[in-house]
Formats: C-alpha cells, structure tokens, sequence
C-alpha cells in the first residue's frame, strides 16, 4: 500500500510542484491593506484544491478579517478524526532588493524552491493536501476522518480565530489535531516540536515638537523624538541581554535537568550556526545555550525603528516623530496581557521629558507545552523514521503559533507539529525557500502518519 502511495506521489511530483507555484504567486500578505483581495484570491484557490482532492462540505467562513477555509471527508466509521491546521496568509516581503527573484515568482534553484511562503506556511500546508490526494487516488478511501481549518490571519495573531474555534466547536471536533508550520532540527534529522512560546507585541509611538524643527535653531535645545526612542529602547536590555522590564520573568521556570540533558543530547553545534549565519559571535542571557535561550527563554527584541528623514543626502531636522514595534517571545506560565502590561509601565516610566508615547498592542499569544509521550506525537515519531531512516527529535520551538494554546484551551485535544521546514530557510526573510528533498519526505511521512495514528487511538 505504501509503496503505491509512494509511486503515485514520485510519478505525479511535477504536477504537484506546478499546482505549489500557483498558490504561492498569490501576494497573500494578511498584513497589508492592499493585499486584502489578493489574499481572498488565496482562500479561493485553496478551496477548491480541496475540491479538487475529493473533500467535501468546503467553504469558506467569513470573519471580521480574512475568511476561514474550512473542508472535511468523514467516511472513515469508527476511525479517529484528523485536524488539519495550517495558514495562506504570508509575511511581507520587504525589504525587497535582498530578494535574489521576486518574491512572488516561484522559483527552482538546487532543488529548492524560492518564494514568500514556501516553507511558511503554503508549502508545508499544500502537503498535507497532495498526501491526501495520493491516499485517495491510489486506495479510494482514507483511513481516519479528515477535516481542514486553514485560516488566512496567522501573521497577523490568528486574530479572529479564537472567536471562530469557540464558535464552531462541534464542526471542529476531532480526536487529534496535525500542524506542519515548525521545522526539523537540521538537514536529515526530523524533529517533533512539543512546545512553543508565546507571543506579546507592542508599538510604540514617540511624539515631540508640532512638527519637525531646524536642527541649527532647535538642536540642543528641544528633545529629539529619535533620541528619545533610542533611550527608551536601550532601557529595555543591559549589555548581557538579560531584560530589564519590572517582573518580566516572575513567573519563568527554570528548565528542569532532563530538559537540559536532551537538549545537551542533540549535538547542537553553536559554531555551525555562527557560520550559516556569517555571525562572528552569538548573543543572549549569560549562562544559558543557544537552545535554551531560543526555546526555554523569554525574548525582547526590537523589530523595526523609523523616523525622520529617510531621503537621499542629508536634512538637518529634529524629528518630531519617532516609531517602534517590539516583540515578546513568551515561556509556559508567562501571560500575554500581563506582559503588555508590564511593558507599557515600564515605557511611561523610562521615556525621556519632552515627548509623549503613545502604546499599542498588537500581536498576542499564549505558549504550549504538551507531554511529548502522547500516542499521537509518539506516532508521528515512528512515522518520520521510516521515511528518513533516523530517530525523531522531540524539541521546543522558539517560535509562536497563537492559535496552537486556543486549540489546547478550547478543543483540549493533543496537538501534534509536524514540521518540515529547516532553521536556514529564510521564514519571515528574503529569499525564503523550501528544500524539495523535504518537500517530497515529508509527503510520505504524512501519508504515513494517517494510517499509523488510527492503530495509536484505537
């Protein structure tokens, strides 16, 4: 059976890379206002992918935002339900000459495929459906129940999904719920995520004078908007990288010593990294690994800073204006509301005389963590070694999916992250990409996982 899934997915490979580059020319950027059509266009096309692989009951749910796509097969009697999440929706681009090709042209080089969204999140959710179709079209039937909820807010927050999940809660019932949005450990080593931080995310907006002032007149005699900022922005880390905000860490855990010896255990080379990443050095709190400050830690950093003139050559002007978007990468216990607030606190309370601030939240989500001896994720543990012949990971993520602690909070099923991504390509970056060796594993390992998870919940 397996071997004429396999054929089936090998003989059809180039289709299936054609129908990808389709869905991802689509600028399904959730963020901007002035991809809101374009990012329907991508609800669009992904409905009737679904059609097209034999789904039914497929339809798309308006919300406030961007609508929900939403698609199930139910025929398998007394077999577990199957929950497929995953997002079309993408980051932005910019900045935009750091591309090697456009971003939304897909294109081949060394066996990977280039484009806004490869690897997060169309290519590994587009996966899901070509193993799907492989299933169906080689034994006409699939072995668990299957339903999709792919939703179109995922880098924005998954802002209106929580309402939508506690809503919908008989449709989205199920016994076990898959998601391919994380990554492997590295080339050839396939990994199982079994937690993620969460996230809290702020802008601040620093106002001054009435308008921008002669730097010759003014200067030295008027705040700077711009120097203020980065006063303010400068309070928030010491040298060490330990954060400075009041209370920030209160409720941060200290990772136990099995946690520390498993991660000890992967073999993690920090100097590799250094190299990928043509850094001479890495950075974070003293007295922690560069896993353990990426998965076990909590984060700060500043993602963007704009403000006076931008133009060719200089203008000697005081800005008025000044602007920053800070996010938070949160651990188990650690409150997004709470750390929103503990950050406004500490922004009124540190921002330099002579300006005001202006705070708003953005971004928010709780971290998860799930025993990674459940006979889901153990499962799909067996089903990544049979396809790459090698022992599965269980590792955290230092990333965020917001709507993974809703499933947890609301649908209380075991959640697994089944990721097929790798560390060096480029998510939320120029030239992002997805390594097609991956891409045509990882459709074997699903395929496989579909049927080894009916004899785990039996």
């Amino acid at each position: 059976m397996q071997n004429t899934i396999n054929d089936y997915l090998a003989s059809n490979r180039e289709k299936h890379l054609k129908e990808l580059t389709e869905w991802l020319s689509i600028p399904s950027i959730s963020s901007l206002s002035a991809h809101k059509e374009d990012t329907i266009k991508g609800a669009e096309w992904l409905a009737q992918a679904l059609k097209d692989i034999g789904m039914e009951n497929v339809e798309l749910y308006p919300t406030k935002g961007h609508p929900v796509v939403y698609a199930d097969w139910l025929h398998a009697e007394g077999k577990p339900t199957v929950l497929i999440y995953g997002h079309y929706d993408v980051q932005p681009v910019d900045p935009l000459h750091l591309w090697e090709t456009p971003p939304f042209v897909p294109t081949v080089r060394e066996d990977k495929i280039y484009a806004r969204g490869a690897t997060d999140d169309k290519g590994q959710s587009f996966m899901h459906l070509k193993a799907i179709e492989a299933i169906m079209q080689t034994q006409g039937e699939l072995p668990v129940n299957v339903k999709f909820l792919i939703e179109g807010e995922e880098e924005i927050g998954s802002v209106h999904l929580p309402e939508f999940v506690e809503k919908n809660q008989e449709l989205l019932a199920s016994d076990v719920i898959l998601i391919s949005d994380t990554g492997m450990q590295e080339k050839g080593k396939p990994a199982i995520c079994y937690g993620l931080r969460g996230l809290a995310g702020v802008q601040i907006d620093v106002k001054g004078a009435k308008g921008d002032l002669h730097s010759g007149l003014y200067g030295g005699g008027v705040q700077n908007a711009i120097h203020a900022l980065v006063q303010l922005l400068d309070s928030f880390r010491d040298e060490n990288g330990v954060i400075q905000v009041d209370r920030f860490y209160e409720k941060v855990e200290p990772i136990t010593d099995e946690e520390k010896k498993a991660y000890e255990a992967l073999n993690f080379s920090e100097d590799e990294l250094k190299k990928e990443l043509a850094v001479s050095e890495l950075f974070g709190e003293e007295g922690f690994s560069y896993l353990e400050r990426t998965w076990v830690r909590p984060t700060l950093e500043v993602n963007g800073v704009w403000g006076g003139f931008q133009g060719e050559g200089i203008k000697t002007v005081l800005p008025n204006e000044a602007h920053a978007k800070i996010t938070c990468r949160l651990v188990p216990h650690q409150d997004p509301d709470e750390i929103v607030m503990l950050l406004t606190k500490h922004i009124h309370a540190h921002m330099p005389a002579g300006v005001e601030v202006t705070v708003t939240p953005f971004d928010k989500g709780a971290p998860y963590v799930t025993p990674y001896d459940h006979p889901a994720i153990q499962a799909a543990g067996r089903s990544y070694e049979k396809v790459y012949g090698v022992p599965t990971a269980y590792t955290r993520g230092g990333g965020s999916i917001p709507i993974v602690a809703t499933f947890d909070q609301i649908l209380k099923k075991p959640i697994v992250l089944m990721g097929f991504g790798l560390p060096g390509e480029n998510f939320h970056a120029p030239n992002e990409h997805f390594h097609l060796e991956n891409f045509d594993q990882g459709l074997r390992v699903i395929a496989d996982y579909l049927y080894e998870i009916v004899q785990s919940l039996d």
